[in-house]
């Protein structure tokens, strides 16, 4: 390949309509590339990529980590009765249901965030 930049070689002329220009751009600026690069892409046949699917993943990976943290208290709770042992039965029982509760409600979020991507 060259090393010469790609601005110092021809250009193509693409001639649109001023709401086909404008789609484009927002087409562009949802994939988080420049115009010329996302037309460069598309004509190339590349997959585009948006920064929404890049903001998924990271809804996702932050969702998990969330899960993590509270499957670890669950498991403290559960394993630890030593420090619990003067804690309210109910009021523990309580507590972990409404651990449960939540990582239920982290679940349901996640198979949404999964659905749209």
């Amino acid at each position: 390949m060259d090393k010469v930049p790609r601005r110092e070689h021809q250009p193509i002329r693409v001639w649109c309509l001023p709401e086909e220009k404008a789609q484009i751009e927002a087409n562009a600026r949802d994939a988080g590339l420049s115009v010329s690069r996302y037309l460069r892409n598309v004509g190339m046949g590349y997959k585009i990529q948006g920064v929404i699917d890049a903001q998924l993943v990271l809804q996702l990976a932050k969702i998990n980590g969330d899960q993590g943290r509270l499957g670890g208290l669950l498991k403290l709770w559960l394993t630890n009765s030593e420090k619990l042992k003067n804690e309210d039965p109910d009021h523990m029982r309580r507590v972990i249901h409404g651990v449960l509760d939540r990582i239920n409600t982290m679940q349901s979020a996640m198979l949404e965030l999964a659905r749209k991507a």
